[in-house]
């Protein structure tokens, strides 16, 4: 007997399908993702934190998965939603087929479903809660559903003590010569504030040559000082950055001194809630790769990675912030910069491995910034 794999909304609809991945129930908040590369990057992003994940695009798996494109060393999101599993990978990288991938991770997935139809639903519908079920056993779902209509979602969450590092560590990119790493040693020394870090953002930094420390997101002002830092870095992150009161006044200390700051999605909200701005829950999300961003300095539009259900409220700016870039889907703020500060952020992934790469020209902005701040420092020293 074949196990029962059902998607069971908070309206009742139920849409069935197939299981890829392990027995159990999981409810959580469901996004769709409307990227057609990077599943793996996107499955192991630690901002999907309790989430649900729906792929728009239709066939997921196809290039299996492999040893270094993890973004994290587990995963995070609760479940996953496919239209058709691919049974066979095709890249020379590939180590493992993404339904054993699934399994080994003790994840809920479930294949077989019209997620494009689903998309419309959750639009539509506004469906925001879901069940995953695969089991074999009997199912009450009038149970299953109240427990639905009881799970109060993401906002007002803080998810963060979750997801931090418990240990500061230094991250180096694995193999490199030991040249190498004794050019680090004397190369700008930029601090990331871990709210759920990507790997590819790490890569970023040490790329350009850039010395990483990665701390806690509960490091206090005095302990990040000590390490002398030339820049410090906001990470991406899941879930609602208002309840994070320790984190946010630990950014309002730094924004009295001119150490350049980089925040990125949960860490670009947790830069404008510092500033005095307000954050709001979005009707749906930007969750994808295709996502236009218009440059408002330059005039130019960036296609972006994004994966955000929160967004900055334009109708609570200050005047100290001016805004920067602006989504082409719906016009929420996408980039901001502190007038006559170092300070800035940006909503989407300008790391966004796989691709497109356009934002990434902001990382190369934040060492410009780092490396006039250390002329004035080192001058002074």
């Amino acid at each position: 007997m074949n196990n029962k794999a059902i998607i069971l909304m908070e309206d009742g609809t139920k849409i069935f399908g197939t299981s890829v991945g392990v027995n159990g129930i999981v409810i959580g908040e469901i996004v769709f993702n409307t990227a057609i590369t990077g599943y793996q990057e996107i499955i192991t992003d630690p901002s999907y934190y309790k989430q649900i994940i729906t792929f728009t695009y239709p066939h997921i798996g196809n290039v299996g998965t492999n040893l270094e494109d993890n973004e994290s060393s587990k995963i995070y999101l609760k479940g996953i939603i496919i239209n058709n599993l691919s049974k066979k990978a095709s890249n020379y990288r590939s180590t493992e087929n993404l339904d054993i991938f699934l399994k080994k991770n003790n994840i809920v997935a479930i294949e077989g479903i019209d997620t494009r139809y689903l998309t419309r639903l959750i639009c539509n519908k506004k469906i925001k809660k879901i069940a995953l079920i695969v089991t074999k056993g009997y199912l009450n779902y009038e149970n299953i559903i109240k427990k639905i209509n009881k799970y109060n979602g993401l906002q007002g969450l803080n998810l963060i003590k979750d997801i931090t590092t418990k240990i500061n560590y230094s991250w180096i990119k694995g193999n490199q010569d030991t040249k190498l790493i004794r050019y680090y040693k004397f190369s700008m020394h930029i601090i990331v504030i871990d709210f759920g870090v990507k790997t590819s953002i790490l890569k970023m930094f040490v790329d350009r040559k850039c010395k990483i420390t990665v701390v806690s997101a509960f490091t206090s002002y005095e302990n990040i000082i000590l390490l002398n830092p030339d820049g410090i870095f906001l990470s991406n992150g899941p879930g609602d950055p208002t309840p994070c009161f320790s984190i946010i006044n630990t950014i309002k200390k730094f924004l009295k001194i001119n150490i350049p700051i980089f925040g990125v999605c949960f860490g670009h909200q947790i830069l404008a809630i510092a500033s005095g701005a307000k954050i709001k829950k979005m009707d749906i999300g930007h969750h994808g790769s295709n996502h236009p961003v218009k440059d408002l300095k330059n005039n130019k539009v960036l296609i972006t990675t994004q994966n955000h259900g929160f967004t900055i409220d334009k109708n609570h700016i200050p005047k100290n912030i001016e805004i920067t870039h602006k989504s082409l889907f719906d016009n929420t703020i996408q980039g901001i910069h502190f007038i006559n500060k170092p300070f800035f952020g940006f909503q989407g992934h300008p790391e966004a491995s796989p691709g497109p790469h356009d934002a990434s020209i902001l990382f190369d902005y934040f060492i410009k910034l780092i490396q006039i701040y250390c002329k004035k420092k080192y001058k002074r020293l």
